[in-house]
């Protein structure tokens, strides 16, 4: 495979290349440290305070939501409030990325960003190769492999093909999420003349991406690729062009077999095969696919691939992304902080695309484990990460968390080993994914839809599965206590992983005193309260 650069616009170069490495922090400080150092000089060169540090209730249930999927137990919250050892909050976050939840939940954020429409499935193909990646702690270097090159002959890719069979019926749909789910780049504008806004994008940038999928075909149930096939657009000017295999830097791959175009026909060799073969057809001589693989990771051209992923698990820990849209990566929509994002990126590069060690270094940050509230008299800048950002829960977070804070929590208590804890909570996960599937993915802009509303209001099902009596469920044990007050400041310890303030023990008291004849409802309807409020649905 012999590569040529064509051209690269000098606005994007100065977009991948940003600073010189030699203006960076060195490459051996830690990551917490780079982050709280960028973040903050900016804040503090303009004179903007920041909003102070979570106290522990409030880290633990961030981190845990972030880490593990769910907010933590009431035992969990009792044992990291009462530790006075400096390093627990390092202690905590090695402990959850240890844990069986971390991998579930990391499985389950990558397979609704690669497989929106499998979401939840718990069995999916593609939820399998994950599941088996991720345990293995593969890089995201080597996923993104086997999901572009997807070897169905290799045991250890399996399920990784369903990422392109999903997609490999609508090539403009495949070229376009490969480009926005890999590089942070969308560039379907391009499709049908150069892009009117971002003078990055051309058609030939378009089409030189879509190039490299549509030798690929969907013969039975398995994948194959031609030898040769070329793809042809018409340019704005009624001009009929054939592409180059080229990547977003403006790189071309010198590829064989480029003379004829992309016909929907198997290779020669597979034509037996074409109804219903037994097994993979034989690979091609030259693999397009396997050729944007290798393009995409080498030295030069890997800042869209580093940046990209980088910026998404920014995004999901943050809920903004240093370049926001998180697809609209390019020179006229720069990063907030260029040279965080850069380091970042560098450095994932250098320790081989290791996602643990990014989300680690992330979330032991000051500047991650900042207060959602601001007291002072001007809120810092959104852009500027001084301030936290609400974060609307996930199905899978909101539904799992729904099952803990409804539960008796003696069901997770103190004494349970870190494996047995595990178990029972890997049987609520379980349980929540019907529940799960009835909520909306949140976005960006995410408000609270009128079918989330209506099942929250008046759904025999809310009823039926958060607010039971039975001697396992929260509302049993409330049942049970004497006194209100314990009643009340166990039920806002046990949903909202704080104490109950008192003007809200006051409130609830002299609520439950109202309906003294009928105390299990007034409970009910208490516990309906916590585990519908904003505060609970929110990562905040």
């Amino acid at each position: 495979m012999r590569l040529s650069l064509t051209f690269l616009s000098l606005s994007l170069l100065t977009i991948l290349v940003g600073s010189s490495h030699a203006d960076l922090l060195p490459a051996d400080t830690p990551i917490p440290q780079v982050i709280d150092h960028y973040i903050n000089t900016p804040l503090q060169e303009q004179g903007i305070a920041p909003a102070p540090l979570l106290d522990d209730r409030g880290f633990l249930r961030r981190v845990s939501l972030d880490l593990v999927g769910r907010i933590p137990t009431l035992a969990e919250t009792q044992a990291f409030v009462s530790s006075s050892d400096p390093a627990k909050k390092v202690q905590l976050v090695d402990a959850l990325m240890a844990s069986g939840g971390y991998l579930r939940h990391q499985v389950t954020e990558f397979d609704t960003m690669l497989a929106p429409e499998n979401a939840g499935r718990r069995n999916g193909n593609l939820r399998g190769y994950l599941t088996a990646a991720f345990k293995e702690n593969r890089s995201w270097e080597r996923i993104f492999r086997d999901l572009i090159v997807a070897d169905e002959k290799d045991p250890v890719q399996k399920g990784a093909s369903q990422f392109l069979k999903s997609r490999v019926k609508d090539l403009d749909r495949l070229t376009t999420e490969v480009s926005v789910l890999f590089f942070g780049v969308n560039i379907s504008c391009a499709q049908c003349h150069d892009h009117p806004l971002v003078h990055d994008w051309k058609q030939d940038h378009y089409y030189g991406m879509k190039s490299f999928f549509a030798r690929t075909y969907e013969v039975g149930q398995f994948l194959g690729e031609r030898d040769q096939g070329s793809v042809q657009f018409k340019t704005t000017k009624n001009v009929t062009k054939s592409a180059r295999m080229m990547f977003l830097t403006g790189k071309v791959v010198d590829a064989p077999g480029m003379d004829a175009p992309a016909d929907g026909k198997p290779n020669k060799a597979n034509k037996k095969n074409k109804d219903n073969p037994a097994s993979p057809p034989p690979p091609p001589k030259f693999s397009a696919r396997a050729a944007l693989a290798e393009l995409a990771l080498q030295p030069g051209q890997n800042d869209f691939f580093a940046r990209s992923i980088v910026n998404r698990i920014w995004h999901r820990l943050f809920g903004l992304g240093l370049v926001t849209p998180i697809d609209q990566m390019h020179s006229e929509n720069a990063p907030s902080h260029p040279e965080l994002l850069q380091w970042l990126a560098r450095d994932l590069v250098a320790h081989g695309y290791d996602l643990r060690r990014l989300i680690r270094g992330i979330v032991l940050s000051d500047a991650y484990a900042r207060s959602s509230r601001f007291e002072g008299e001007k809120t810092p800048p959104v852009r500027s990460f001084g301030v936290a950002r609400l974060r609307a829960l996930t199905p899978m977070q909101l539904a799992t968390s729904l099952r803990i804070a409804s539960s008796d929590p003696e069901q997770f208590p103190a004494n349970l080993k870190a494996e047995e804890l595990d178990r029972k909570i890997e049987a609520v996960e379980n349980s929540a994914r019907g529940f799960a599937s009835l909520l909306e993915q949140p976005r960006d802009d995410f408000q609270i839809s009128v079918s989330e509303a209506l099942l929250f209001s008046n759904s025999d099902r809310v009823h039926k599965e958060f607010l039971s009596d039975g001697s396992d469920r929260l509302l049993g044990r409330l049942k049970k206590i004497a006194n209100p007050e314990q009643a009340v400041e166990l039920a806002v310890q046990t949903v909202l992983n704080r104490p109950a303030s008192a003007e809200e023990k006051k409130a609830m008291v002299d609520y439950l005193a109202a309906r003294s004849d009928r105390l299990t409802e007034g409970y009910r309807q208490m516990v309906w309260a916590l585990l519908s409020s904003a505060e609970f649905r929110f990562n905040h």
